[in-house]
């Protein structure tokens, strides 16, 4: 029996939802990292990738054209360079390689994943109306496209564009009203507790939660109206 009978519409997040089906970027960045023997420990990779979202927010390194390889591989390039100037990599022809092998990992990595979440959502896209809201560079529509995910939403709602970013309620309220109904009868599904579910529950939407290898945060699993641990479990409660 489905569990969400009285859904009209779904609010979709991209980043760690649709493209890594649940597991935080950091991980699936630092996965790479290991792969290519960085001699690097965690807690220095997460200074630098704290560092590289906080740059990539404040700095316009990321244009409308840009696809998510060029995402990855401008993200790439700006934690290696916080590495070479943090002194934690030598500033060698080797290391500056590093971005480029990075980047290509977590793209076909990215791809793989993507390949099977189009499946998900053109499926639910025949009984729903679907909208996506996701904290993006402002070249979220040109990411979609490259992925052949663009024309399954009805709308987009990107942070980059409309000034607001998650964990602000409104920026869900936004995309409930793309979809032109009332919160209630929208679903919201996202891989973050603290940017997806809480904020999400604050416009008054329901929420599935997305629940994979994510960031370290406090969490409280009585929040989210479900939870899943892969995107594909979303077709038996919709």
């Amino acid at each position: 029996m489905k569990q969400f009978t009285n859904i009209k519409g779904i609010i979709f997040d991209y980043g760690g939802t649709l493209d890594t089906n649940g597991k935080h970027w950091s991980e699936v960045l630092w996965d790479r990292y290991k792969e290519l023997n960085i001699p690097i420990s965690k807690d220095i990779f997460k200074e630098a990738y704290i560092h590289g979202e906080r740059t990539l927010a404040l700095q316009p390194l990321i244009q409308p054209s840009h696809d998510f390889y060029d995402v990855l591989l401008i993200k790439a390039n700006v934690q290696i360079i916080y590495l070479i100037h943090q002194g934690y990599l030598p500033d060698t022809a080797l290391t500056h390689e590093y971005a480029e092998k990075i980047a290509k990992g977590c793209y076909d990595y990215a791809n793989k994943i993507v390949k099977k979440s189009l499946l998900v959502v053109k499926k639910l896209s025949f009984s729903y109306d679907l909208t996506l809201v996701s904290n993006f560079y402002g070249n979220i529509h040109r990411v979609l496209e490259n992925f052949g995910l663009l024309c399954s939403f009805k709308s987009i709602i990107e942070s980059a564009i409309v000034g607001v970013r998650k964990p602000d309620p409104e920026i869900f309220t936004l995309g409930v009203r793309a979809l032109k109904m009332e919160a209630y009868e929208t679903v919201v599904v996202g891989d973050s507790y603290s940017k997806d579910i809480v904020p999400a529950k604050a416009a008054g939407c329901r929420t599935i939660w997305l629940k994979g290898e994510g960031w370290e945060e406090n969490t409280d699993d009585s929040v989210p109206d479900a939870i899943i641990t892969d995107l594909t479990q979303l077709t038996d409660l919709l």
